[in-house]
């Protein structure tokens, strides 16, 4: 189950998120290259050349992290806030200390500490300079 870890994998399968940030895309992608070793594939500027990043995406762990500063609001006005909710993204990793570190290290805030959870995995949660909470993850038979 811990697969991903590795370059390689096509990150455009299965779910790829796509997240409106509020004119930080650009930002977002620098951190997430510090915080969780993201590779920056591309950002496409706005047509109509305003400010801001229209497209951007990230691999990060095998799978893919879309963003825009658009709102993506198909009824016209632009919405420029992020809205989170209450869940988060979670990357399951082979070595999760090592990505835990690094994430703190970038800049993101502790919400839930890395350590043996009941269900017998390595689990913590974070949360990025943009409201994004992270669940980092390590199977508990990879050890």
């Amino acid at each position: 189950m811990t697969q991903p870890d590795p370059a390689g994998a096509n990150p455009m399968q299965g779910v790829v998120p796509c997240i409106a940030m509020a004119g930080r895309t650009a930002e977002a992608m620098d951190f997430y290259a510090r915080a969780f070793g993201a590779e920056d594939i591309g950002r496409m500027p706005f047509y109509d050349g305003s400010p801001g990043v229209m497209h951007g995406q990230v691999p990060i762990n095998g799978g893919a992290l879309m963003m825009t500063d658009s709102g993506m609001n198909p009824g016209g006005a632009e919405v420029r806030t992020i809205q989170t909710g209450s869940g988060h993204l979670q990357l399951v990793v082979t070595d999760g200390r090592m990505w835990w570190n690094r994430a703190i290290a970038a800049g993101c805030t502790e919400l839930v500490p890395y350590a043996r959870q009941p269900w017998g995995d390595d689990w913590g949660m974070v949360q990025d300079p943009f409201g994004l909470k992270w669940g980092i993850m390590q199977d508990g038979g990879a050890q």
